[in-house]
């Protein structure tokens, strides 16, 4: 009874994950058909002619790339996975100014979100259920260095991200800069500034920046911004956690909005 206990939960450790595709040839079909994919992992080690045709595969492309040890690859394939399993995104990705231009295009006043390298999926899927209620128009997020839709970001997100767009972007400093450039004005929410949020008006077309768990708003994108606001506070704790900060702008500028 408790080897088969033990066979039962050692099956359902190895069982594919949904959103999974394990196995070379599997993986660079994927990748010659532009398939959104979150991450591709390659095992250390891997055989030289199965790298070889990966990296040929992969030739002008801007897939993240993560080498991780055999066991992970083992733990997440139940078949001949040959050192290669690319994670689907269930969701796609939108161009960031394509969607801008069509909003504008419409006479419409925009509202983005941007996130500058959130790497908690939970996090990424709060912020996104908040934006979504908030009326916000779409996320944008850098290709590398942050947390994307995931199936445990989109549970998190009460569903959310499947209703709100998100757009991926190789560059966000370029991509905020082709924003400023459409009439968007950029808020940079952070602690480093003397301006407390309510004071700023947050009506009409802005892309409202919030930076990383770790560091904040990269310096780049803070010097670049049109303004930048703090969250007022009391306490003796100097940073709230993202989502809540997030939380607490969004609702600002709905505030703002109903209340002329």
């Amino acid at each position: 009874m408790e080897r088969r206990n033990f066979e039962k939960k050692n099956y359902e450790r190895r069982k594919p994950k949904e959103n999974i595709i394990f196995g070379l040839h599997s993986v660079i079909e994927a990748i010659k058909a532009d398939r959104e994919i979150d991450k591709i992992l390659i095992q250390k080690g891997i055989n030289k002619e199965a790298f070889i045709q990966l990296r040929d595969a992969l030739t002008g492309k801007n897939y993240p790339l993560q080498y991780v040890p055999m066991e992970k690859i083992n733990a997440m394939s139940d078949g001949n996975h040959q050192g290669v399993v690319a994670m689907i995104s269930p969701i796609t990705y939108l161009n960031i100014e394509t969607f801008i231009d069509e909003k504008i295009e419409k006479g419409e006043k925009p509202c983005i979100l941007v996130l500058d390298r959130i790497t908690d999926v939970r996090n990424f899927g709060a912020i996104a259920r908040t934006a979504e209620c908030q009326g916000v128009d779409a996320i944008l997020i850098p290709s590398k260095g942050s947390a994307t839709a995931t199936s445990d970001a989109i549970k998190t997100s009460a569903g959310a991200l499947n209703r709100i767009p998100v757009c991926k972007t190789d560059n966000l400093k370029n991509s905020l800069f082709y924003l400023q450039q459409s009439g968007l004005r950029l808020v940079a929410c952070t602690e480093k500034s003397s301006v407390p949020l309510y004071e700023v008006n947050l009506r009409g077309s802005v892309a409202i920046i919030m930076g990383s768990e770790e560091d904040g708003i990269t310096s780049d994108l803070l010097n670049m911004s049109d303004i930048k606001a703090r969250i007022p506070m009391r306490g003796e704790i100097s940073s709230l956690n993202v989502g809540v900060s997030a939380g607490m702008v969004l609702y600002e500028k709905l505030r703002q909005e109903l209340h002329g």
